[in-house]
């Protein structure tokens, strides 16, 4: 007796024809294309998820850097100090602080600053 495979294939083809909704023209409705289209933009989401991370840390220490250097210190002494004054805020959350709450950043340098001496 021979397996017939209608089934299993036609689910396999309506998942990839899923993901590929909204693609255009045959990349949304020709398996075989769709299922490639699929397979590298699932490949790209993969890579740009880790890359996303390093772009937002690179923007956080830019800003916090931007902020620090106006207190006279630079990114490295700061964060130094940070680490001798037993503060543990991530570069997220200080990054916002030197954009949007300007006088707790300068209190933090002020900390750092007595700290590091």
């Amino acid at each position: 007796m021979r397996v017939k495979r209608g089934k299993s294939a036609h689910r396999r083809h309506k998942k990839y024809l899923a993901l590929a909704k909204g693609y255009r023209a045959g990349r949304s409705t020709l398996y075989r294309t769709a299922r490639e289209t699929v397979e590298r933009a699932l490949v790209f989401a993969y890579r740009d998820r880790k890359q996303k991370k390093r772009a937002f840390r690179k923007l956080w220490i830019v800003r916090i850097n931007a902020g620090v250097r106006e207190h006279g210190l630079s990114y490295n002494r700061f964060m130094h100090g940070l680490k001798l004054a037993d503060i543990n805020l991530n570069r997220k959350a200080l990054a916002d602080m030197a954009v949007f709450e300007k006088d707790a950043f300068a209190k933090l340098c002020e900390m750092v600053k007595s700290k590091a001496n």
